[in-house]
């Protein structure tokens, strides 16, 4: 193993009915202002959202709502929600979703006390958090990003084209509390996109150096195993608990920071998809789907160590008879056949793209990952989007 800190300030309470029985007990130590952030009218349907506010009435609570919150944050809609907290004296962000709802919420707590450009400080570029930003708990209702265990923020600029990340330790949640009931009406292609997002979390990590044998990517391969077994089955039964929980878990496992601890971490298809995403808007788990195999293909000689393992220990692939580029070819075919099985899209074109002439500025547009066994560029993203689309 290489050297690494590890440190994650969230406290989680997992499993059914934890919401009912701490977030009461967890809000008592913050003031009576609570900002309640959420997406659409999804909570509202499935009853989530009034379950919340009866526990929040109770405490005398006074609520106040920050809701529209899109599947890919905008940076107008965190100063949107940071002028709501300004105004109302609020003491602490209940964030009520997944990633988006949960990423946005974290650099709106940065905005909130900042009277800088949180944009151009802390997105455009890495910046250091020197004050504490306003509290924020979670409740998870959709598996996949992870973002409730980390600083972890995924924002779009659109006047500027870019949607960037950054993770600071700072802007971990205080509380995540993950109750997999509540992600039993997640409907089936969001259940999928997710898993997906999970699952290309994971691979990232274990797609990168060190390739020695290393704790990290003993766990990445058991985690991709549970993903692999419990996607199809919360796909097909939507109320099957154990799937559900587990996907739960996986998603905070993969990002947690525990799997990254002493790898060099991959995260070129995230690049790629983020600023696909900037310029297309599309949902970040299919765009994922479509890049990952093809991503793959061009730079398995690269780590081909690490694809035979990926072929053999993840998918059960047998070496018997194949050399080492064959077993790792099929190991990246099965991934692309787990796309198809799940429902999830294949090409660009199926994500409604109809433009290919964006591509070349969407390339250009990318950052290369340090982390990544092939050398990148940005001729050979173009050339990955081409043959995406």
């Amino acid at each position: 193993m290489n050297n690494f800190i590890y440190e994650n300030s969230t406290k989680v309470c997992f499993g059914k009915g934890c919401v009912k029985e701490f977030l009461a007990c967890k809000l008592k130590s913050y003031g009576n202002n609570v900002m309640l952030a959420y997406g659409g009218n999804s909570i509202k349907k499935n009853g989530i959202y009034d379950e919340i506010k009866k526990i929040l009435d109770a405490e005398g609570k006074n609520v106040i709502d920050f809701s529209g919150i899109m599947p890919n944050p905008t940076y107008k809609k965190v100063m949107e929600g940071a002028k709501l907290t300004k105004e109302n004296n609020v003491d602490i962000i209940l964030a009520i979703g997944g990633g988006s709802v949960m990423d946005c919420c974290k650099a709106v707590s940065l905005a909130a006390v900042y009277d800088g450009d949180i944009w151009s400080d802390y997105w455009e570029k890495s910046g250091v958090i020197y004050f504490e930003p306003l509290p924020l708990g979670v409740v998870v209702t959709v598996a996949g990003t992870g973002s409730e265990c980390n600083g972890g923020a995924v924002i779009t600029n659109e006047e500027k084209k870019i949607k960037t990340g950054r993770d600071y330790p700072k802007c971990n949640p205080r509380f995540a509390l993950m109750d997999p009931e509540y992600t039993m009406s997640v409907p089936k292609l969001q259940t999928a996109s997710g898993g997906f997002d999970i699952l290309s979390h994971i691979m990232e990590t274990y797609f990168s150096l060190t390739d020695d044998d290393n704790v990290s990517d003993d766990i990445s391969e058991a985690l991709m195993k549970s993903v692999i077994r419990n996607l199809p089955v919360a796909i097909e039964n939507p109320n099957d608990y154990t799937a559900r929980s587990n996907l739960m878990w996986s998603a905070t496992m993969a990002e947690n920071r525990i799997i990254k601890l002493g790898k060099a971490c991959d995260f070129q298809a995230h690049q790629i998809e983020h600023q696909l995403g900037a310029y297309t808007d599309c949902n970040h788990g299919c765009g994922l789907a479509v890049i990952h195999p093809t991503y793959y293909r061009h730079i398995y000689k690269d780590g081909i160590c690490k694809f035979v393992k990926f072929a053999t220990n993840v998918w059960n692939i047998s070496t018997e008879g194949k050399n080492s580029d064959e077993v790792a070819f099929e190991g990246i075919q099965a991934l692309e056949d787990f796309i198809k099985q799940i429902g999830l899209p294949m090409k660009l074109r199926e994500l409604g793209m109809t433009d290919k002439s964006i591509l070349p500025e969407i390339a250009e547009s990318c950052n290369v990952s340090p982390g990544s066994y092939g050398k990148m560029s940005k001729e050979s993203i173009l050339e990955i989007l081409n043959e995406c689309y």
